[in-house]
């Protein structure tokens, strides 16, 4: 596996994203990188870094749609290794082209999200759930917020981002909650001394409607037309 990364593009915003291209075992592969640097703290359901900790930095990784390997974490850690990345950080994949993401502004809350919708269903379905892990297709959604959360709060906000992007997807003309392997993480900053840490996140406080309005615009935009 090689890896050609372009020199990353001017910081721009909260969640600046560093685009990547590698060639692995012939295909060419996309992924995009936030470095977010040291007072971070995230939430997120990745494979890698997933949980409730301090994280410097976030990579959504494109892998093929045969993707088979049974160590997706190792793999995200090489992956960010080669990217030069260093330290905690959140590691998520999908088969979506993520070239194709959206990006989203809303008075200090930003988001970025991947759309790979080619297994889709809703949540609650009849069928039995399955022991193995689906195949990826995967919406993926960062989110990142300057201020500080509380652990409630935090998961709130997942909360939040979820609804937002059911939303979205029905907007988009889906019929659909979601894909079976959808991961999510939302990045806060790390409380200081003397600074108010919200408490709330649902979307009617004032980060968690913002944090809403930024993935369903996020999602919407990632999100091609329906088959």
């Amino acid at each position: 596996m090689s890896a050609v990364i372009p020199p990353p593009r001017p910081a721009t915003g909260l969640l600046p994203v560093q685009p990547l291209d590698r060639l692995e075992d012939g295909e060419r592969l996309h992924g995009l990188l936030w470095r977010a640097g040291p007072g971070w703290r995230m939430i997120s359901s990745a494979v890698l870094g997933g949980g409730i900790g301090e994280r410097t930095w976030v990579l959504n990784a494109q892998v093929s749609h045969g993707y088979r390997r049974t160590d997706p974490e190792r793999h995200l850690a090489e992956l960010a290794r080669d990217a030069g990345a260093s330290g905690p950080g959140v590691g998520l994949m999908t088969a979506a082209d993520v070239r194709a993401h959206g990006h989203a502004h809303d008075a200090g809350a930003e988001a970025v999200a991947t759309a790979g919708l080619g297994v889709r269903g809703w949540a609650a379905a009849a069928a039995q759930g399955a022991t193995a892990a689906p195949p990826p297709g995967t919406v993926n959604i960062v989110v990142a917020l300057p201020v500080a959360l509380t652990d409630a709060a935090l998961v709130n906000a997942v909360a939040t981002a979820t609804e937002a992007k059911v939303q979205a997807l029905l907007d988009a003309g889906y019929d659909c909650s979601g894909t079976p392997t959808d991961a999510v993480c939302v990045a806060a900053r790390a409380p200081r001394g003397g600074e108010a840490v919200q408490a709330f996140a649902g979307p009617r406080s004032e980060w968690g409607a913002r944090l809403a309005r930024v993935v369903h615009r996020a999602v919407y935009a990632a999100a091609p037309p329906p088959a």
